[in-house]
């Protein structure tokens, strides 16, 4: 499973990570490789001055933001200073000009490195670091050998010989130093803060914890911080992991004596150094290049992996699973998930989770009326806390819709066979999730339903309090309306893309946040300008659920392609033919729309039919309230709320016309 959360420390008595903002995460055997940071042990006034090389996934994209940020304030000649003059800090210097060339030819930089010793390239061959300096100073790159820095002072660096040179940019590429989180995992360190290990790269604490990369080093065989020690390290963990869990004897690891070193110059040539020789030309650069290609050609295919159906020996029948209530999750798995979760407690519930019972009892505020709804779906994610999370808010949006106020829920859920730890496990973050988004609207859980199945669901019915006025309906759009969509389109062909191993990750950043993305502010808004037609955008996708309020309502509508949200890369996946598998059902929607035939080349026109996971809510607004409406929704979060059209009258059957 991929959980992409902040780890905040570890219980190691009870085999857990501890996470911030949700729940820990159990383990049998651990391995902790997090790299290294570069040092900095002076202080830093101005923060915006200082970018750090690692990490080095992000280094390009944060440089080319801070260089973009300078040059707009109108810095033509910009004072960089490469802080630390070992092997990542002389490539930094001897590349960017080279990546201001092609990128900011406007720009005039001019390049200092500042190294502490007498040298750069510490621990290579004398002959490479003589040549490394001969070339950087030859480029006019000023070389402040012996020279460190004591503090950094608004736009300024202050030397240790108290001399201040003003800066605009300071690359921070010193040597490697512990990341702040190994402190506080509560495992023996060396010297330098990094975790100790016995030479099979298993802690020195009587833990199954192991440490590898930067992270890691071995107790009496010291190594220098570089990424050829941990590839290496690589198949030797993965072999002891499972010797581990099958309680066999541990493998030590075996560094190598030397390794072959080779610095990008910049300009189609490398230096070279391998056991006392150094070499440099173009031939060194495309031996650089040949071996980088090929490492990283060995993981450029994200196709999900195929297991070897080849049995090794006569497999096992596997134990029958019994139906009807005989399928139903054990009671103990139950009963330790209700301990474990944090249940709030609410003046609604009468009979809830705090005494079980064959049915909860709730009561609705001086005899209201009751909204009702039920919503479940197949986990999209294998992260169990964040599919809870977003199930709880799918179901609320429905109740959301009707301007109701949510009081419970009921949970529905199907768990994989399995044993009972794991299962009590998945079910415990899934709900917990949930209840992350319960507690928000105010509503809590009283009882549900669990099954044994494949594959995983999670769903709730939920109760709501609908009010003492009318609710929002379907039917209640007006000729004369202004459409608002309160998030962008995409969610299923970008869930499609991830199971296709098609979907970048800042992609799927901004589709997790937009289905974390609660409709409950977006419809108190909608109240508050008085509209009186309200719907969310879920499975249907839009042109099916616009539809059907077009047909409640008696009316028809023009939809402006051009204006439709999307989030981002859902077009070019669109584009690229990636759809959901529910999206030629929902196509059945064509017959009663309207549109030329180029706009239906389109990628935004595919998208109509693409069925949202929790989607935004669809509004129709009148002209007069629509913009302080869209201001308010932005206000709350909501920035992608737009007008994407208008409704009209209907002149025989409702039609959807798009433009």
């Amino acid at each position: 499973r991929l959980i992409c959360a902040r780890v905040t420390g570890l219980d190691l008595e009870g085999r857990q990570v501890l996470l911030a903002d949700r729940p820990a995460v159990p383990f049998d055997v651990l391995s902790i490789g997090i790299g290294s940071v570069p040092r900095r042990d002076v202080p830093v006034e101005n923060e915006r001055l200082v970018l750090p090389i690692k990490p080095m996934q992000t280094f390009l994209p944060r440089l080319r933001q801070r260089l973009e940020e300078l040059l707009a304030e109108g810095r033509q000649e910009l004072r960089v200073a490469v802080v630390g003059g070992g092997a990542g800090g002389v490539e930094i210097a001897f590349c960017l000009p080279h990546y201001l060339r092609c990128h900011f030819p406007q720009a005039v930089c001019r390049l200092a490195v500042i190294e502490r010793r007498e040298s750069l390239l510490s621990g290579s061959p004398r002959q490479t670091a003589r040549l490394a300096e001969r070339e950087l100073r030859r480029r006019g790159v000023e070389l402040l050998l012996g020279r460190g820095v004591a503090r950094v002072e608004g736009a300024r660096l202050v030397m240790d010989n108290g001399s201040l040179r003003d800066i605009d940019l300071a690359i921070w590429a010193t040597s490697a130093a512990a990341p702040p989180l190994l402190s506080t995992l509560g495992l023996p360190t060396d010297e330098q803060g990094f975790l100790l290990t016995r030479p099979t790269l298993q802690t020195v604490a009587d833990a199954p914890v192991f440490a590898v990369g930067d992270s890691g080093s071995v107790a009496g065989h010291p190594r220098p911080k570089a990424g050829v020690y941990a590839v290496r390290q690589g198949p030797v963990l993965w072999d002891n992991l499972r010797r581990l869990l099958r309680g066999e004897p541990l493998r030590p690891y075996v560094p190598q004596r030397g390794f072959l070193s080779l610095l990008a110059m910049g300009d189609g040539q490398a230096i070279l150094s391998y056991k006392g020789l150094t070499a440099r030309g173009r031939w060194c650069w495309r031996l650089k290049d040949r071996i980088d290609s090929r490492f990283m050609d060995m993981y450029q295919d994200y196709r999900p992996a195929m297991r070897d159906a080849r049995p090794t020996a006569a497999p096992s029948p596997p134990p029958m699973r019994c139906a009807g209530c005989g399928a139903k999750l054990g009671g103990s798995i139950l009963s330790a998930v209700l301990r474990r979760l944090e249940i709030p407690p609410s003046e609604h519930v009468l009979l809830g989770l705090d005494a079980p019972d064959d049915a909860a009892i709730v009561r609705c505020p001086q005899g209201r009326p009751v909204a009702v709804t039920v919503d479940f779906f197949t986990a999209f994610l294998d992260d169990a806390w964040l599919v809870g999370r977003v199930a709880a808010l799918n179901s609320l949006s429905d109740v959301f819709a009707l301007g109701a106020t949510p009081l419970a829920a009921l949970a529905m859920a199907t768990i994989p066979a399995g044993r009972p730890r794991q299962q009590e496990q998945l079910l415990f973050e899934l709900l917990s999730g949930a209840l992350e988004e319960f507690r928000r609207a105010g509503a809590t859980l009283v009882g549900g339903h669990t099954i044994e199945g494949s594959p995983t669901t999670i769903g709730f019915s939920v109760l709501a309090d609908a009010g003492d006025g009318p609710a929002t309906l379907k039917a209640g759009l007006c000729p004369g309306d202004a459409l608002v969509l309160t998030k962008p389109l995409g969610t299923g062909i970008l869930l499609a893309a991830h199971r296709e191993a098609r979907l970048r990750a800042h992609w799927f950043d901004t589709l997790v946040a937009a289905m974390l993305l609660s409709n409950g502010p977006a419809a108190a808004a909608a109240r508050t300008h008085g509209v009186q037609a309200m719907t969310d955008v879920t499975g249907f996708g839009l042109a099916g659920h616009l539809l059907e309020m077009l047909r409640a309502g008696r009316v028809s509508a023009r939809l402006e392609l051009g204006a439709l949200p999307l989030l981002p890369g859902a077009g070019e996946l669109a584009a690229a033919g990636v759809a959901s598998t529910l999206a030629p059902a929902n196509r059945a929607a064509e017959a009663a729309i309207a549109c030329p035939h180029p706009l239906q080349q389109q990628p935004a026109y595919s998208i109509l039919f693409d069925p949202q996971t929790s989607g935004g809510l669809l509004l129709g607004v009148r002209p007069e309230a629509v913009g302080n409406l869209v201001r308010d929704l932005h206000a709350a979060g909501h920035t992608a709320a737009c007008i994407i059209g208008e409704v009209l009258p209907c002149q025989h059957e409702p039609r959807l016309m798009l433009a």
